[in-house]
């Protein structure tokens, strides 16, 4: 296993009528419901163990922080990036940031009014940020695992 803080990934989405409160049953409006952020979190996490694990090992979800601070519209192309930030034995944790994708025709505020933020934020990204927080996830044996949890090995 080849584990160290800083292994990162991101993971890229279009919001769909599937992504929605409406359709996850989370809320009764067409956004991104927070279950999918989660999901697309819990991904970018995977993504970033994809081939930092040895052979027959995974990693399960065992806790999450979220805070999801913006709605984002079907149609809305969201970026999730997770960073390894933290490696207990078999525990790992990861911070991550998800962000609406800037149109590559919008001024640095995704051409909003005004053209960015007054304040400490040049590049504007503070205006994009959908939501973050941690994910805590541990390493196993798969097999183990799927037998214990009683599913199929394979």
């Amino acid at each position: 296993m080849e584990l160290a803080a800083g292994l990162r990934a991101t993971v890229r989405h279009v919001v769909t009528d599937a992504d929605t409160a409406i359709q996850a049953g989370s809320g009764d409006v067409p956004v991104l419901a927070t279950p999918r952020l989660l999901a697309l979190a819990e991904a970018a996490c995977v993504a970033a163990l994809e081939t930092h694990l040895g052979e027959g090992m995974t990693s399960v979800g065992t806790g999450v922080a979220l805070e999801h601070r913006r709605p984002s519209p079907v149609g809305t192309e969201i970026e999730v990036e997770a960073e390894l930030t933290e490696l207990a034995g078999r525990k790992l944790v990861f911070g991550f940031v998800a962000r609406h994708v800037r149109p590559e025709d919008a001024g640095p505020a995704g051409g909003e009014p005004g053209g960015g933020p007054a304040g400490g934020d040049p590049d504007g990204d503070a205006d994009l940020v959908v939501g973050g927080g941690t994910v805590e996830r541990i390493v196993v044996d798969r097999a183990v695992f799927l037998s214990r949890a009683g599913g199929p090995a394979g």
